[in-house]
């Protein structure tokens, strides 16, 4: 590993991190204060019919409204409620797969209006097929949550829906300021104990070029993927080893010769998205995960979030390569 001048250690390590941290903390105290002035029952009737079905919380309902907004503030008030004892594990885990939907959305802008200049109407492909994945990821998540949780949460849930709801305590924005910093000081230390430590070691991986080798890796064992065209396989290797606008700056060169064809470029983008996805989302997730939930948590939600995320593309992908056959 080569030596670092201070200007590129801060470049590289000190801004992104300090950048981190503040989002971070900031997403926790908003969502701490959203949970302090009383509103998580008016935010989860956003998504009422669907936490009916599946059984889930209030505190499920309103995680999932927030996560159009901040998907840092989302965990955060998901981790205040399973540390209170109000979410038990299972929720848990299926709450933060249920927000694959509103993590979507928030992302949506920055991927069309990167995808649409380049692939043109592929692009509409594309995101048609990611957000069939996220809807089909959310279908199985109330599926799941109505086969593992309780019936007695369905009762009570149908039942608060049914009835006007009672007049929650009334709390001021200085009080509700006060709660969520005293709990923002409960949990700030975590996150700087371990989000710097792991984000620092990920940085010192990457600068060493453990991540690009285990790209490169995955970029010369594609012979598995003959089904594919060859030109295709450009592609997936330029996704899988450089970035997904490297992928698509070749994918939009290639449609432009007319090499491959529209169906032949989202199956590679696919492909590439499914291959590169969960080992990133390790990169970037861990460190401020780790900052929220208690670390094997962390990783466990990380792991099923991926298996989920990646089953749905995969299905998804499928549906579009016999529909489009």
């Amino acid at each position: 590993m080569e030596a670092m001048d201070l200007a590129e250690l801060w470049r590289g390590l000190g801004w992104p991190l300090i950048r981190l941290l503040f989002f971070v903390s900031l997403g926790i105290l908003v969502g701490n204060f959203i949970e302090a002035l009383n509103w998580t029952r008016q935010m989860a009737r956003l998504a009422r019919p669907l936490i009916r079905l599946g059984r889930l919380s209030d505190i499920t309902g309103a995680s999932f409204a927030l996560a159009f907004f901040s998907g840092v503030a989302s965990n955060a008030m998901l981790a205040e409620a399973f540390d209170q004892g109000r979410l038990g594990k299972r929720e848990l885990v299926l709450a933060n797969l249920f927000n694959s939907l509103p993590r979507f959305f928030l992302h949506l802008p920055t991927v069309f209006f990167l995808t649409a200049p380049l692939i043109g109407r592929a692009a509409l492909h594309y995101v048609g097929v990611t957000l069939a994945a996220a809807l089909l990821q959310t279908g199985a998540v109330v599926v799941l949550g109505r086969l593992l949780l309780p019936a007695a949460k369905a009762a009570a849930v149908e039942a608060e829906s049914a009835s006007p709801a009672p007049a929650a305590e009334a709390v001021g924005v200085s009080q509700a300021l006060a709660r969520a910093w005293r709990r923002f000081q409960r949990r700030v230390g975590r996150l700087f104990r371990y989000t710097v430590p792991i984000y620092t070691l990920f940085f010192l991986l990457q600068r060493a070029g453990v991540f690009q080798r285990m790209e490169d890796f995955l970029a010369a064992h594609l012979s598995w993927l003959a089904w594919l065209k060859p030109q295709a396989m450009g592609i997936v290797a330029l996704h899988v080893g450089a970035e997904f606008a490297a992928g698509l700056a070749a994918a939009g060169a290639l449609l432009d010769q007319a090499s491959l064809g529209v169906r032949d470029v989202v199956l590679a983008l696919l492909v590439g998205n499914v291959l590169s996805t969960p080992m990133r989302a390790v990169r970037h997730q861990l460190p401020y995960y780790a900052g929220i939930y208690p670390s094997g948590l962390a990783v466990e939600l990380i792991v099923y979030s991926q298996a989920f995320r990646v089953a749905a593309v995969l299905a998804a992908g499928v549906v579009y390569l016999v529909a489009s056959g």
